[in-house]
């Protein structure tokens, strides 16, 4: 399945917020699948990322620049979602659309994530929610349905962690493999595990969220919304920070 296989797929309907962020999404997801582009997944995240980078550190010096309120909307807040962390009523919102078989998303998983996790997950600023988004095949729709039932035994994170861990998405994404990362994520009881990932309620979990990052014009991996404000690719830690803090000086103002 390639990155434009279903973005033919109909619009969110909720006005401007979804144009602006199909703009900027769009864009990243051409310039990262160009004809002379590398056509590995990892080149065109990090593509995306670099094509994205200066309007978003743009954006984000001014806390209403590039910010939609309808996007904020996609904020579900679920103090009950397995594939959230962070305070339900956190005054920044991070809906971070990923595949476990995009390399830079590996990378933000790795490298930037605990970095935000610490300085303002733990601190009650911000709440991180995943949106599976599985754009490379079919490996990515199982891997995710994998996660998503994982994440029905208290356990999603750790499964995100294993399945993004240092050469993780080289050995594969088969039915024993997933089974595997599942036991290293402490998932309790591997049977409904099995079954739990291959029943309808997985694939209409991630059928859900699949259409809400086409709805807003996401092609590619990593995608996300801050407070109803785009970033596409996998942004420095730097420009992260730089977007929650304008993002939890706006959310105090109010």
């Amino acid at each position: 399945m390639s990155a434009f296989s279903r973005s033919s797929r109909k619009p969110l309907a909720i006005g401007a917020g979804v144009v602006a962020a199909a703009l900027l999404f769009g864009f990243a997801s051409y310039t990262a699948t160009r004809p002379d582009a590398d056509p590995s997944p990892s080149r065109n995240a990090s593509a995306a990322a670099d094509s994205s980078a200066d309007s978003s550190t743009d954006s984000s010096a001014d806390s209403q620049a590039g910010v939609y309120p309808e996007l904020e909307k996609l904020a579900r807040r679920d103090a009950k979602d397995p594939l959230a962390q962070g305070r339900a009523d956190a005054p920044v919102v991070l809906i971070e659309y990923a595949d476990f078989k995009c390399g830079y998303c590996g990378k933000f998983a790795r490298d930037t994530e605990p970095e935000l996790v610490k300085k303002y997950v733990e601190k009650g600023t911000l709440r991180i929610e995943w949106r599976n988004f599985p754009i490379f095949g079919e490996e990515s729709e199982s891997v995710a349905r994998a996660a998503w039932a994982a994440g029905q035994q208290g356990r999603f994170w750790q499964f995100h962690e294993a399945a993004y861990a240092e050469g993780a998405k080289e050995k594969g994404f088969g039915a024993d493999r997933l089974r595997q990362l599942a036991e290293t994520a402490g998932v309790a009881d591997l049977d409904r595990f099995d079954k739990d990932r291959d029943g309808d309620a997985a694939k209409q979990a991630v059928r859900k969220d699949q259409d809400e990052a086409y709805g807003l014009g996401a092609t590619s991996t990593p995608s996300f919304l801050v407070n109803g404000r785009p970033l596409a690719g996998a942004q420095p830690a730097e420009t992260f920070a730089e977007v929650i803090e304008a993002a939890a000086k706006q959310a105090a103002a109010k």
